[in-house]
Parts: C-alpha cells; structure tokens; sequence
C-alpha cells in the first residue's frame, strides 16, 4: 500500500475538523474522496501534504510514518499537490512556475518533463513566457497540475481541480486526470464534482463533517442512493 491513513485526527484551534480518518491508496490508483464544502477534503490532503498539523493518528507513506515529517521531506519523498484555487504564483511566467515544482530534481529532467506537460495542455506551451497571473482560470489549473507533476512524484494530491471552471474545461481536466490515471500516475482526487470524481475513480470515498461515511469502489458509489440524493442530485 503506498499511503495508509490511520485515525487521523486534525484540529483548527479548539475545532476539530478531522474525526479519526481511515483510508488507503494503492500504487497506480486512483482514488477520490468526495463530499460537501467543509466536510474536511481539503484538511485531509494539507495534513498529507504536511502544511497543516495532524493530531493523532497514522500517515503511512510507502511503509514510513511521515506524520512527524516536514513538508519539504515528503515533497523529496514523492508527494506533490496541486491545491485548491490554483495558487499559482502570479507574476512569474508559466515556465518559471513549472522549474519551481520541479526545484528537487535537475534542470535537464524538469525541462523533459516540462515538454510532457506541454503534450498535455497544449495551452501552456502556447503561453510559456506569459505570467501566470494574467491566464484564465482553467490555464491556470492546467499549470497547477503540470506544476505538481514536475516534482514527478509518486502520489499526485489534486485539491477540487474542477472548482470554477466551465463545464467544456472540466471535461478538459477530467480527460488529462484520466490520462495519468491510464499512464500508472497514483491519485487522490478531492473533488466536489462527485459524479465527475467517481467516474474516474477505481475506489472513492465519501466524507461527512470530518468523518468517512462511505467507501467503495467509483462504481458502486455511483449507484448508492444517499450518494445519488446528497451529490448527484438524483
């Protein structure tokens, strides 16, 4: 198992956000986690990440707690996110953002990588020498995952790639998501887009106010009726 979560527990102050979080993601899966605006996505993948605290339980990673780990190590260790909102950084060039993701590896392999990202969003390439800031929010999306990417990491964490795009450009984002998925990339994928997440996804799970709620594979989340009633819709 690549990443195994044990009991995770997280507070913000006197708020605790995460409630003994249980969950786990294979080399070469994708995998989501999907639920409603503050059920605690987010949180999960910055204490995966390392930018935000844990305070209990159990981050496994490749076999290694990194609960204790800073976040510089787990980036050298292989887990890169692209978060929510982008958080590009703005005045610096679309080039200059990809070198930066990839500042632990050598300049020749980020630039052969750069040249895969450019395969992917053709956009970017396009736009190379443009600050990032001034791209649209779908290009910037493509560049926070591209900039992830760079680090070529073993587990890619994506934080609600779809947020504010236009439905043409999440259909965009989802096909390249599934294209590294194909390419053997390992994924959690946060979303709240459910249908869009678990379509894609081999496992997912659903979250609930700092607790999992539900775990199964994409398929049949899809076809739970409290996920239907609660994130499709139906």
């Amino acid at each position: 198992m690549l990443l195994e979560i044990d009991n995770l527990v997280c507070n913000y102050g006197r708020i605790r956000a995460l409630h003994g979080v249980s969950l786990s993601v294979e080399e070469g899966e994708l995998v989501a986690l999907v639920g409603a605006n503050g059920a605690g996505k987010t949180t999960l993948l910055r204490c995966i990440s390392g930018v935000q605290p844990a305070g209990g339980g159990a981050i496994r990673f490749a076999g290694d707690d990194i609960i204790a780990m800073a976040p510089e190590r787990r980036v050298r260790l292989g887990i890169a996110q692209a978060p929510e909102h982008r958080q590009v950084f703005g005045p610096l060039s679309v080039t200059d953002n990809l070198l930066l993701g990839g500042y632990t590896r050598s300049r020749a392999e980020v630039l052969q990588d750069m040249e895969k990202a450019f395969a992917m969003f053709p956009d970017l390439k396009q736009r190379r020498r443009q600050a990032a800031g001034t791209l649209s929010g779908g290009q910037q999306q493509m560049l926070a995952i591209s900039r992830a990417l760079m680090a070529r990491p073993r587990l890619l964490l994506l934080d609600e790639p779809s947020m504010g795009l236009a439905p043409a450009l999440v259909a965009e984002v989802f096909d390249a998501i599934t294209a590294l998925r194909d390419a053997g990339v390992t994924i959690l994928l946060v979303e709240q887009n459910a249908f869009a997440a678990l379509s894609v996804a081999k496992r997912g799970y659903v979250i609930e106010t700092g607790r999992i709620a539900l775990a199964d594979t994409g398929a049949a989340l899809l076809e739970d009726d409290s996920v239907k009633s609660a994130y499709l819709g139906i």
